[in-house]
């Protein structure tokens, strides 16, 4: 017996090293296969999310522009801009004459997405106070109280705008650039989404004060009204003969569905190529002799949104060239200071237009990450 113990003593040495030095590599290699399932889980769940929400996005978008529908007739880009306008976060100056429905275009998008909407009446006379709002005295309270102006809402339509002096129009700065207003010293954030969209005259110039640089700049894009067919005023006088649509019209979305809209638009995948041809163009608006200023860095970025935003309104989640032609003359064109003599009412849209025929623009597979 005692041979065989004498015997078999070396047999579990061995066998006891060996297991610890298996156990060893187990406790080094279980954690890292753990990890790894961890992170391709993680993977799987993240796809699968964005995949469902980026659905979501596209069905959302499709039933609000249906809805703007039932009372638009036609228009369909400039209702499609309006919508990319709405999910890059960024405000719209609609520039046609009277009677074109731009203030029942603002009024079917408001009432569409569930967004308290004011309308101002730019005139002479009126007071930057009536716009942002006042502190009064009290009596009964003996105390100043804040009486909120109508920019505290979700969609401001500023009617003629250019009517209004200067002054009155600078008070649209701070909300339109920072989303807040501050009054006697006190700032007030304005509630998320905030979309400001003013519309002016053309033809009209006499008591009108034109936006400065600064004004303009803060718009993501300027639009004009699609005139109508034959067909649609056709369509459009059968559909409002016996009843008004604006007044029957629901919503179909909340304000909160419009923030995750939002977001998502952050999301829209841009690839490098795409990102050197944007900068490409931007960088030609500084270095064109017809223009004496080009786009600024606050309209780069402005540019990148707004082709984020028409990506996923056209129901991608990736964004293509024909996206860069469809938003570059809306969002570009009025930013540009033209040379005194260039300037001839059209003169910055050709010139946007000739860089877009000028630059090559890549090929590649825009949705690959």
């Amino acid at each position: 017996m005692s041979v065989q113990n004498g015997y078999l003593s070396p047999f579990f040495a061995i066998f006891y090293k060996r297991s610890l030095q298996f156990l060893s590599f187990c406790c080094i290699l279980i954690p890292i296969i753990n990890r790894l399932i961890l992170l391709i889980s993680h993977n799987r769940i993240n796809a699968l999310v964005f995949w469902r929400s980026f659905m979501e996005s596209k069905t959302l978008i499709s039933s609000i522009r249906e809805n703007i529908g039932k009372v638009m007739v036609g228009s369909e880009e400039t209702i499609d801009l309006l919508l990319t306008a709405l999910i890059a976060e960024g405000h719209v100056l609609i520039e046609d004459v009277p009677g074109m429905g731009k203030t029942v275009l603002a009024k079917s998008l408001a009432k569409s997405v569930s967004l308290e909407f004011n309308r101002i009446q730019f005139t002479p006379d009126l007071l930057p106070s009536d716009v942002t709002g006042l502190n009064y005295f009290d009596q009964k309270a003996n105390d100043f109280v804040f009486s909120p102006g109508p920019a505290f809402c979700n969609l401001l339509l500023a009617d003629e705008i250019n009517r209004a002096t200067p002054r009155t129009q600078s008070s649209l700065l701070e909300c339109m650039g920072e989303r807040q207003i501050t009054v006697d010293g006190v700032t007030r954030p304005l509630e998320e989404p905030f979309l400001v969209i003013a519309t002016q005259n053309p033809l009209e110039t006499l008591g009108t004060f034109p936006l400065p640089e600064a004004q303009m700049d803060r718009f993501l894009m300027k639009l004009s009204m699609e005139a109508l067919s034959p067909a649609e005023e056709t369509q459009m006088i059968a559909r409002f003969l016996t009843e008004e649509p604006l007044a029957e019209l629901s919503s179909v979305c909340q304000k909160e569905e419009i923030r995750a809209l939002q977001e998502a638009c952050k999301e829209v995948y841009l690839h490098p190529e795409l990102v050197q041809y944007l900068v490409r163009v931007v960088q030609e608006t500084r270095g064109n002799s017809k223009i004496a200023s080009g786009v600024s860095p606050r309209g780069t970025l402005a540019f990148l949104r707004a082709v984020q935003g028409h990506a996923l309104v056209q129901g991608r989640n990736y964004v293509v060239p024909e996206d860069f032609k469809t938003v570059a003359v809306p969002v570009l064109a009025h930013r540009l200071t033209m040379q005194i003599g260039a300037d001839d009412g059209r003169a910055a849209e050709s010139v946007i237009e000739e860089i877009l025929n000028r630059i090559d623009l890549p090929t590649e597979n825009w949705s690959g990450r």
